[in-house]
């Protein structure tokens, strides 16, 4: 019988106002000095001085690196690790969405194991742990805040490197909704898109166990219940609130089921054309189901009742292809473009993305093995 492992912070705090316990979690963790690493949008928002604020006002200096881009590549690991270096930081804190909280990742890796980051690309590789870590999360959509993946793009060769490695997961993730508020109505909709996929995928993933099917489809209901009314009106609470928990439960089920080929295929994606990931997700989700159809139909209509699909008295076919018209309704109403045209991709690049989505550790736990001409099909499908 095989061993399976599951995967999740130390502590997770959830729900409107627990970011006031971030000093008190710092001193838990016994840190002298942490680097904040953000990005531009977080200071612009004011979001970032908050959090230096609170940390002042509990005698905690604070280093701030917020250079961070959108798809965080290679480049940013590098000036964060030196700057953490330089100030005499022992602890991390990422404050955003997936990007800072990869970037955070990347710099932990090199600042307690040295070396460059492309050294430790795949499964398991790092030897020594991270410096102690705190996550505080802004959107609801790719659960960086409590996994154990990371995603860096490498510049020379605009490849999303997946870095995959127990002890990447932070030690705390906080998941305060009133840091959502400010989200807008698109990054709303992406976001809560890559959480979407994160739970299907996780659901159909070869990896799948009875934990991660129960997250990826409590995940699953709540998206499709609360998705559309956090996109029409972001200062809805509620809809706030169950979107934060849907991301995290989404995240517990792919961060120990994996992924599959959406994933494979929109880091191709990200990495050759700085696209938002959640819309690339968005984007190849469908077609990707269309081709994993057949390997397991009885859970995709699972996932067709689980996002409210009437199945009573269909064929299990028929009630499978229903969970692909449900995400095409949502993706859709939330105003996701509906081609990659739309966002600049080329036919022309498709063989290099082929290749690389191919070799992509996310592609490993797919419910069937894609081909070359099947991997080039779905992204002309998608264009």
């Amino acid at each position: 019988m095989a061993i399976e492992a599951f995967f999740v912070p130390t502590v997770s705090l959830m729900g409107e106002g627990c970011l006031a316990s971030l000093a008190e979690r710092v001193k838990m963790l016994e840190g002298k000095k942490p680097l904040l690493v953000a990005d531009g949008g977080m200071t612009e928002l004011g979001y970032t001085q908050r959090i230096v604020k609170m940390l002042e006002d509990a005698d905690i200096p604070c280093a701030v690196y917020d250079g961070t881009v959108p798809n965080p590549t290679d480049h940013n690991v590098d000036e964060g690790t030196a700057l953490y270096h330089s100030e005499g930081c022992d602890m991390l804190i990422s404050l955003g969405g997936g990007s800072a909280h990869d970037c955070c990742k990347g710099i932990g890796i090199l600042a307690t194991n040295g070396g460059s980051i492309q050294d430790y690309e795949g499964l398991d590789q790092l030897s020594l742990p991270l410096p102690p870590y705190i996550a505080i999360n802004t959107t609801a959509g790719t659960a960086s805040e409590m996994t154990r993946f990371t995603i860096i793009t490498n510049s020379s060769n605009h490849v999303k490197m997946a870095l995959v490695d127990w002890r990447l997961t932070p030690d705390v993730a906080i998941n305060d909704p009133a840091l959502m508020v400010d989200m807008p109505p698109s990054l709303t909709a992406a976001t809560g898109m890559d959480a979407l996929t994160h739970a299907i995928e996780a659901y159909v993933s070869t990896a799948a166990t009875p934990i991660t099917d129960a997250c990826a489809l409590q995940a699953i209901r709540l998206i499709g219940q609360y998705l559309r009314k956090a996109v029409a009106r972001g200062e809805d609470m509620e809809a706030r609130d169950k979107m934060a928990y849907a991301e995290y439960l989404a995240g517990m089920a792919f961060n120990n089921a994996s992924l599959g080929y959406v994933h494979a295929m929109s880091h191709q994606l990200g990495g050759f054309y700085n696209l938002p990931h959640g819309v690339c997700n968005a984007l190849l989700l469908p077609h990707v189901c269309r081709v994993n159809l057949m390997a397991c139909s009885e859970r995709f209509a699972d996932i067709a009742d689980a996002l409210g699909e009437v199945t009573e008295g269909l064929s299990e076919r028929d009630a499978a292809y229903l969970a692909i018209d449900a995400i095409e309704a949502l993706s859709q109403d939330v105003g996701i473009p509906r081609t990659l045209s739309e966002l600049g991709v080329k036919d022309e690049d498709i063989p290099t993305m082929v290749g690389n989505a191919q070799k992509d550790v996310c592609a490993l736990t797919n419910p069937r093995k894609f081909t070359d001409e099947e991997v080039a099909a779905i992204y002309r499908s998608a264009l």
